[in-house]
């Protein structure tokens, strides 16, 4: 089994990252997002899943865990295959996980080959998965007809916290957000906060 590949990049095609470990190619099958940050004839490691068919041996890489983790997580709902679910990361992880958690089909069918039922199986399948029970909201009930103040922040919390964000990390870049803002706004202030004081 492999775990992951480091070497130098030796090719970069569309969709293909080649890279060298001492004298072996491998051919790692890539997310844009994971090929924007790889350099020709420069050091990278992939995090690897294999795929192993009868009439076929695929390796996809990925740049960090996280991408990796959205991958394994994209292929386990019925009806999304590999080449779905690196088409729905090229756009990155952060941009998957805020789809799901807000429940935002527009972002997952704009991704090549996705319709809006397989968005909407995606968000169904996935939600209680990547948010856990505290971002669990049941819109159906008559109490919930009603949000409760703060609710889109508990939202844009648990979203931050599945890209990898500590909670104090979380807090700094949320001050000064409106509350009454939506979940999306709300993670999309806090991740402009981090870049700016990154």
């Amino acid at each position: 089994m492999l775990y992951y590949v480091s070497g130098q990049v030796a090719l970069l095609e569309p969709g293909l990252a080649v890279i060298d470990c001492g004298g072996v190619g491998y051919g790692c099958r890539v997310t844009a997002y994971t090929a924007a940050q790889l350099k020709l004839h420069q050091p990278a490691k992939l995090y690897i899943t294999e795929s192993i068919r009868e009439d076929a041996y695929d390796i996809y890489g990925f740049i960090d865990r996280e991408e990796q983790r959205c991958y394994d997580l994209l292929t386990s709902v019925n009806g999304v295959g590999p080449k779905a679910a690196l088409a729905i990361l090229s756009a990155g992880p952060q941009n998957f996980t805020l789809a799901v958690m807000t429940g935002d089909e527009k972002l997952l069918t704009a991704a090549q080959g996705v319709g809006k039922k397989i968005a909407q199986r995606i968000i169904l399948e996935l939600k209680d998965k990547m948010g856990g029970a505290n971002t669990e909201i049941d819109f159906s009930s008559p109490v919930a007809a009603a949000p409760m103040a703060g609710n889109n922040t508990a939202l844009a919390t648990q979203a931050l916290k599945e890209l990898g964000y500590s909670p104090a990390e979380i807090a700094t870049a949320l001050k000064g957000a409106d509350p009454n803002a939506s979940t999306e706004e709300l993670v999309r202030h806090a991740l402009r906060a981090m870049v700016m004081k990154g």
